[in-house]
Formats: structure tokens, C-alpha cells, sequence
């Protein structure tokens, strides 16, 4: 996975963690155990009665034993989402 990872270095990122929670930011750096930097970071916090809510965090560090899925996003089509008006189950832990 490691290698792969490169290719997303000071690009925009998704982070789904095993615990359910979703971040958002530039991918800054990464270890060969996936530990990851993330900059301009936010955590996005989903809810089935209200909006999605951004939690800003800034300079954000996950380790790698958290991460379930990273992917590249599409700026330009994420900024076109209206957030406020999106509704979403929260995601639940990865069952082992």
C-alpha cells in the first residue's frame, strides 16, 4: 500500500479510519507502516437528522493501524457538494 501512496503526496485525500471516522485533507507524508500527515485537515462528521459538520484540525497525524481506505478526491466536485444539506448514517467500526 505503501507504494501506492506516493502517487497521493500533495493531493487531496479521503480517510475512512477502522473506527468510522472520515478526514479530509492534503496529503503531506507517509511511513512504511502508513502512518499518515495530513495538512489543512478536517474531519467530517456525518448525521442522519442534520448536515455534515467539519471539524477543522489543521496539521492532522493517523496511524497506520487506523487506516481502512484512502483515496484522492475530486476537488472540484467535492466543492460543488452542499454539505449542509447532505444526510448520512454515521459509519460504523470495521468488525474484525
Amino acid at each position: 500500500m505503501a507504494s501506492g501512496l506516493e502517487s497521493y503526496v500533495n493531493h487531496t485525500v479521503s480517510i475512512v479510519t477502522s473506527d468510522g471516522r472520515n478526514f479530509v485533507g492534503t496529503l503531506k507524508g507517509f511511513d512504511q507502516t502508513i502512518n499518515l500527515i495530513l495538512d489543512d485537515s478536517h474531519e467530517r462528521v456525518y448525521s442522519a437528522t442534520q448536515g455534515v459538520e467539519q471539524v477543522v484540525l489543521g496539521l492532522h497525524i493517523i496511524r497506520g493501524d487506523n487506516v481502512a481506505l484512502v483515496g484522492e478526491m475530486d476537488e472540484a466536485l467535492d466543492a460543488r457538494l452542499d454539505l449542509s444539506s447532505l444526510r448520512a448514517e454515521p459509519l460504523g467500526q470495521v468488525a474484525h
